[in-house]
């Protein structure tokens, strides 16, 4: 490892401020240091984290750093192709977000009531976040420079909403007059040998029955290339004034959208051996039909977008609970949880309890009153429809809640109340709980 003084300056349009340098890093190696700037890899600027993540897979690096003093210096070492630096940056995408220019017909931010912290109002359609962080993108906010770029690096997998492959039905949807395109994109990414996630977000009158079919009909033919679609229906809330008339899908109406997935899965099983499409957990819920086997998920591809998560964390709370054992006193606590959840929540604490007599567990369901009652998943209940519903009720000596219902990383719930403010009105303390069956069986029994 060689480090060079570099003498020459000039001035670089791209500057990357480093805020932390990971333990036993390559960075800390150097001597690398928070409050330093990035200026080129290789001789390259970096327009942002794309940038950076390409070209530091290499053997041969070289970086060169501004000190907090003005001078530059050049680092040039040796590395394992995948080895990282242990750089973090002031802003995680080297960048600014960017913003989605459509007006979809069913997009959740446009059914925010007023007063929310501003964030919650920002729609992101940013293709280095669904590289990143698993976000939905739908490709109508790209340039052609943008395309080549994420072919040149084979972004893979890339996440893709596209609601609709029929043209005019897309732009309709999307109120975007150039969101026709869809397949055009997704086949030069096919050939570039991208693998990609799909999602449809079904309303209904739209892109359902017929329209539905036509969707999948197109995308299969890349099933080489697309790793599954999920098909979840549209959440909508109470606050829908001024935009288009959506419907819920009701108990028979959701029961014909799994027969239609299910007789597809049935085709693409025979065609190319994967079920290809699949409905999220809400589905099964709102048709009253059972959830499907482990097996049906296929490794559980589409977990993040709400297919599967049920099964998958029920069959683990029954497959972690011989690990666990408890000896201590007589206990109760509590967990709160969505509508749509309620009853497996419910059935999983039981069965807890059956095993560990001594601890009680009392499951609540909180009713969506900020958002509307159609919103029932856990991941959308604010603070305040906690404290309304649960003051007053026998917790315990606390009160678990899922992580899904926090901002990432964070204790604050979308209504911008903390886990403290909720823990003082309640006068209990809160757990958040990872949405897995090892975590939801510790929480309680700890």
């Amino acid at each position: 490892m060689r480090l060079f003084k570099k003498k020459e300056t000039k001035e670089y349009k791209h500057v990357h401020k480093i805020t932390k340098i990971e333990e036993d890093s390559i960075a800390e190696a150097l001597k690398i240091k928070p409050g330093d700037e990035l200026l080129t890899i290789n001789g390259q600027e970096m327009a942002d984290v794309l940038d950076y993540h390409y070209l530091i897979h290499d053997e041969n690096i070289e970086l060169l750093i501004r000190k907090p003093n003005g001078k530059e210096k050049l680092f040039e070492f040796e590395k394992d192709y995948d080895d990282d630096l242990g750089i973090e940056f002031e802003d995680g995408l080297m960048d600014d977000y960017k913003s989605c220019h459509n007006k979809c017909i069913f997009c959740f931010i446009d059914q925010m009531p007023k007063g929310m912290r501003e964030t919650l109002y920002f729609k992101d359609d940013d293709s280095r976040l669904s590289f990143l962080q698993g976000n939905y993108i739908t490709l109508t906010n790209l340039s052609e420079a943008e395309i080549d770029r994420m072919i040149k690096y084979k972004l893979s997998p890339i996440n893709i909403s596209v609601q609709a492959t029929n043209p005019e039905l897309r732009c309709k949807m999307l109120n975007n007059r150039f969101a026709g395109n869809i397949m055009d994109i997704i086949g030069r990414f096919a050939d570039a040998g991208i693998m990609m996630n799909t999602q449809v977000v079904l309303c209904k009158g739209y892109n359902d029955g017929a329209e539905l079919d036509r969707t999948i009909t197109d995308l299969s033919k890349y099933a080489d290339n697309i790793i599954g679609l999920s098909v979840v229906p549209a959440g909508l809330t109470k606050f829908r004034e001024g935009l288009a008339k959506l419907y819920e899908f009701d108990e028979k109406e959701s029961m014909d959208v799994l027969i239609q997935i299910h007789n597809w899965q049935e085709k693409m099983l025979k065609t190319c051996g994967s079920r290809f499409v699949f409905a999220s957990d809400e589905w099964y819920i709102k048709a009253n039909h059972p959830i499907p086997p482990a097996s049906y998920y296929e490794g559980y591809g589409q977990l993040e977008n709400g297919v599967g998560m049920i099964r998958s964390l029920v069959d683990e709370v029954h497959e972690a609970i011989g690990n666990y054992s408890y000896e201590g006193r007589e206990k109760l606590v509590s967990i709160a949880t969505g509508v749509i959840a309620y009853p497996y929540i419910k059935e999983l604490a039981d069965f807890v309890s059956d095993h560990f007599p001594k601890v009680k567990v009392n499951v609540y369901k909180i009713i969506n009153n900020f958002f509307g009652e159609s919103i029932t998943v856990a991941g959308l209940i604010t603070g305040k429809d906690l404290i309304e519903q649960l003051t007053g009720i026998e917790l315990g000596e606390k009160l678990l809640l899922t992580e899904t219902m926090f901002r990432s990383g964070e204790e604050t719930l979308l209504d911008d109340l903390t886990k403290t403010d909720v823990e003082n009105a309640l006068q209990t303390e809160i757990a958040i709980v990872k949405s897995e069956g090892d975590a939801f069986i510790s929480s309680i029994l700890e």
